[in-house]
């Protein structure tokens, strides 16, 4: 395990350097959609703790970017506690380019560890990070463009025991469960621009990838997990094809056409009429009902106990909500929980329908004294 430098409560935020290559670089507002994981990267982290310094750079190496001298900057400023994020092999692949090419056995190797050199000599953290995964997908099949520079870091990060974001691992295992199709939007596929490109990021797939990286990063440092202001439960498992295969209940999208309305009278002694979409009701081993319900003018749900949770959103309409005996006017994003012990009932009001969706424990057995559900 490498050990990342801890920090006190009421420390300066530490400085996160990142340097890379187009997929990680900064663009304007004149590019979007197209944005770099470094663009997003501060918004997963608290910036009382920690300050993102995006360097990386379009259509540079892991030779280009120090020869260019976009790392000059980066040797004046990087210091003690700092995290220097490593993300090079796009370019590195380029033979035609000798400014850019590094063969990965021994020159994409030698090249990095001048950005790993640094980061020790200062007594900051160097992280290591595989290349981004292109989205190319050949009769369904993702192929793996980076194959021998992803391994080349995977090595070095062994031999050296630098930390390493294994990202190119990660986003292929997101972009297979994704799909060819499913993935292109989180790229630059933009109709409208003329553009079909399967290596740049829009905005969802940087923030994904940025994800992907932060989600990486705490496996390396739990200490990080309370500096990240927002959820990293992101990407797939490596094995979530296999996962999908052998769901003893699939998943599944349903058409508001193909569900089955019924036309009921008020339900629990309530006035009528009503229609009622009952979704999902023959879906095995659900643990709760999901339904809507339409009280259309002068319908309303009458006055019943209750034995169970159940939760009332309210969609479009307005209506009275009885709950213990006192009333709420309630209407569009409303909603009303009524627990065990409780009693309520709700009155459609006005001229418009009131459309409610409804969520309740589904039990096998009928509810006691044949009560009904709404």
């Amino acid at each position: 395990m490498v050990a990342f430098a801890a920090w006190g409560a009421h420390a300066a935020p530490k400085r996160v350097f990142v340097v890379g290559d187009s997929t990680a670089s900064e663009y304007g507002p004149e590019r979007a959609p197209r944005n770099g994981w470094g663009q997003v990267l501060q918004t997963f982290l608290d910036p009382d703790a920690f300050e993102v310094r995006n360097h990386a750079k379009s259509g540079r190496s892991a030779r280009s970017f120090i020869e260019e001298e976009w790392f000059a900057p980066i040797e004046d400023e990087l210091a003690a506690g700092d995290v220097l994020l490593i993300q090079f092999g796009h370019n590195d692949a380029k033979f035609e380019d000798p400014s850019r090419y590094n063969e990965p056995e021994q020159a994409f190797p030698q090249w990095l560890m001048r950005y790993v050199a640094l980061a020790r000599e200062r007594d900051a953290t160097p992280v290591l990070i595989t290349p981004v995964a292109r989205r190319k997908f050949d009769h369904g099949q993702l192929l793996d463009t980076h194959g021998l520079y992803a391994q080349a870091v995977r090595e070095l990060a062994r031999r050296e025991q630098i930390a390493l974001i294994d990202l190119t691992a990660a986003s292929t295992d997101w972009l297979r469960a994704l799909g060819d199709e499913a993935s292109k939007p989180y790229y630059m596929h933009v109709p409208e621009q003329g553009q079909a490109d399967d290596t740049h990021f829009s905005r969802a797939g940087a923030t994904l990838v940025a994800c992907l990286v932060v989600r990486e990063w705490k496996a390396l440092d739990p200490a990080l997990g309370q500096h990240v202001v927002r959820d990293t439960d992101c990407g797939a498992p490596a094995d979530a094809r296999a996962l999908r295969a052998a769901q003893a209940h699939p998943s599944r999208v349903l058409r508001a056409n193909d569900v089955p309305t019924v036309e009921q009278p008020g339900p629990h002694g309530g006035p009528g009429p009503t229609t009622a979409w009952p979704y999902f009701a023959d879906a095995e081993a659900l643990p709760f009902a999901f339904r809507k319900r339409v009280l259309h003018p002068g319908a309303g749900i009458g006055l019943h106990p209750h034995d169970k949770d159940e939760i009332y959103y309210v969609l479009s309409g307005r209506g009275v909500f009885v709950l213990d005996g006192e009333a709420h006017e309630v209407g569009p994003g409303d909603a009303m929980l009524t627990r065990p012990g409780s009693t309520h009932a709700l009155q459609q009001a006005g001229d418009a329908d009131l459309e409610i969706l409804i969520v309740y424990p589904n039990k096998a057995a009928p509810p006691p004294s044949g009560r009904e559900s709404p």
